[in-house]
């Protein structure tokens, strides 16, 4: 699987690709790079995402779950950039419990570009986050994105 790691303002990612199409994104280093033109189309959006000259992603994704995690994740890459939803608000709008909802967040392969750091539990609690240093990544991606933080 070709794979691809680069530094970023939150530590080292690892990019993933398969059939053509991002399937994972994770924290740390891997041992060998393949720098295949998707592998580097990603990490030169999530570079201009870092920089603020991204608002979005324009990348094939392909993550592996079961139909619930797929729904859940589309919902994620609806919300904008800048934009927060509570684990409440996203489980009513699916139809589902906020519970399950955040069971999918915290297995989402493919974190910042499907933007789970999005989702905030109630009152705006920032909740826990998948990456290296948990909800302090979460909390620089949403300051990054300029969410106002208490």
């Amino acid at each position: 699987m070709p794979q691809l790691t680069f530094n970023s303002p939150i530590g080292p990612l690892a990019l993933f690709e398969a059939d053509g199409a991002i399937v994972a994104l994770d924290w740390g280093f891997v041992p060998e790079n393949d720098e295949t033109p998707l592998l580097l189309k990603a990490r030169q959006q999530l570079e201009e995402y870092f920089e603020g000259k991204r608002h979005s992603f324009d990348l094939p994704l392909a993550p592996a779950g079961t139909a619930f995690q797929q729904k859940v994740w589309a919902a994620l890459s609806m919300i904008p950039f800048g934009a927060i939803k509570t684990y409440g608000q996203l489980a009513q709008e699916l139809g589902t419990a906020a519970r399950a909802l955040g069971g999918a967040c915290g297995r989402n392969p493919i974190p910042v570009i499907i933007p789970c750091h999005r989702v905030l539990g109630a009152n705006n609690h920032l909740g826990g986050y998948s990456g290296i240093d948990g909800v302090e990544t979460k909390e620089f991606l949403l300051r990054h994105e300029g969410v106002p933080l208490k």
